[in-house]
């Protein structure tokens, strides 16, 4: 994990806590929206994940972060509410989630994490 937080700091100029932050969140977004037995794959190749998200910062996340877990199709939402409260513009959304998608390529392949992107709706827009 400390390569993919190298990669992002480097190609975003934000700090480690603030990548270990993002990766937590989009991981968690991305298990709880992505089909569960490609994400088991993702997380089970990528060394650390699951422990990133288990220690994302944050707490409700804002307003929409909370509602996310309520209503259906606001996960989004609130993943991206989560992220700009972390402090992050949208260029470095960006940037944080296609690095994130590349080392889950690199670990995992390609399979799994195509198939997150396709049943995720708007995800290969924002990624």
């Amino acid at each position: 994990m400390d390569e993919l937080i190298s990669r992002i700091c480097a190609a975003t100029g934000i700090s480690e806590d603030m990548a270990r932050q993002a990766i937590g969140i989009i991981l968690n977004f991305l298990d709880k929206n992505g089909p569960s037995d490609e994400m088991h794959a993702i997380l089970d190749a990528v060394p650390g994940a699951r422990e990133m998200m288990d220690n994302k910062g944050g707490g409700g996340g804002g307003l929409f972060g909370g509602l996310s877990g309520m209503i259906p199709g606001m996960g989004a939402m609130g993943a991206l509410n989560e992220l700009t409260a972390a402090g992050l513009g949208m260029d470095e959304i960006k940037t944080v989630g296609r690095q994130l998608l590349g080392f889950a390529r690199e670990k995992a392949g390609d399979e799994p994490v195509d198939e997150v992107i396709a049943q995720i709706p708007g995800l290969s827009q924002v990624l």
